[in-house]
């Protein structure tokens, strides 16, 4: 069994994966703006903000860790004269990516495209891609349209459940119910807010978040609009929060795909254990956006 210094290297690339859920382009931002009837673009930019902070305290907690144990991030024993190939190389892997990831960010902050259509580009810049670093195929373009179809088809199925839930639930005067119970909270916005954002965490745990933002979020944002909460800003606490989902632990995604990657030694536990602090530091900024909003241009 590898000890938890030495999974560190492995365990500190779980939350990377994560940020895409806040950083746009998001998916969990482009459900939350059709679920909540915000403008996708307007989500895209009110969660940068959030992103880069998050992304920052990785960076220094990973300094840190780095800092206390050099084995969690062991250097690259390359010789010298071969640095400059690698800097080289690896500029050409990333500028290419980062340029297509402006373009499609770009085109929607500047009105130029909405966001289906930045995706259209998105997906003709990543074809051209494929082909720039001779990895296209006929193949490999089928799979990716067979994975498309799946996850639409996913998505689309757990909508047509949560709207028939949806429309039982107002039926029978249960939204009614939970409404009045929600703004009868000690407290008023605070202790809704406070209750919403536990709740979302602890679901979080256990449910994915398509389906916590078609059956949760639809009952929590009439109470959230009766209280005068500022959507955009009630919309960015879940993105974040449901964020967290993809490393709490037993079915978080990325401790998923982490398992699959480490090896053998690294167990199921370490990973757990290991990911604590990343979650801690995903909270830290949710309550941060929480108390001062206007610090991420959110009143």
């Amino acid at each position: 069994m590898i000890n938890a210094w030495a999974a560190a290297p492995y365990v500190l690339r779980a939350p990377s994966g994560t940020l895409g859920q806040i950083i746009p382009p998001s998916i969990v931002l482009i459900i939350l703006g059709d679920v909540m009837g915000i403008p996708v673009g307007d989500l895209f930019r009110a969660a940068v903000a959030p992103g880069v902070v998050l992304v920052g305290l990785y960076i220094l907690y990973i300094l840190y860790t780095s800092w206390r144990n050099p084995q969690a991030a062991p250097s690259l024993s390359v010789e010298t004269a071969d640095r400059r190939k690698l800097y080289i190389d690896a500029m050409l892997h990333v500028l290419p990516p980062l340029a297509l990831i402006l373009i499609v960010l770009g085109s929607i902050f500047a009105g130029i495209a909405t966001p289906t259509e930045s995706s259209a580009l998105g997906s003709v810049g990543a074809l051209l891609l494929a082909v720039i670093y001779r990895h296209f195929s006929w193949k490999l373009l089928y799979e990716a349209a067979l994975d498309s179809v799946r996850v639409t088809a996913m998505v689309f199925a757990i909508l047509l459940g949560a709207t028939a839930f949806s429309m039982a639930f107002s039926y029978t005067g249960g939204d009614v119910l939970v409404e009045d119970a929600l703004l009868g909270l000690p407290g008023n916005e605070i202790g809704f807010l406070a209750l919403s954002m536990l709740t979302i965490l602890l679901l979080g745990f256990f449910i994915d978040f398509v389906e916590i933002s078609f059956i949760i979020v639809p009952i929590l944002a009439p109470a959230a609009e009766a209280l005068g909460i500022a959507p955009l800003w009630f919309a960015i606490l879940i993105a974040m929060n449901l964020q967290s989902s993809f490393l709490t632990p037993p079915f978080g995604f990325s401790l998923f795909y982490l398992k699959g990657v480490a090896p053998p030694g690294v167990t199921t536990t370490d990973i757990y254990r290991g990911v604590i602090p990343f979650i801690l530091i995903q909270v830290t900024v949710l309550v941060s956006i929480l108390i001062f909003p206007g610090l991420y241009g959110l009143t």
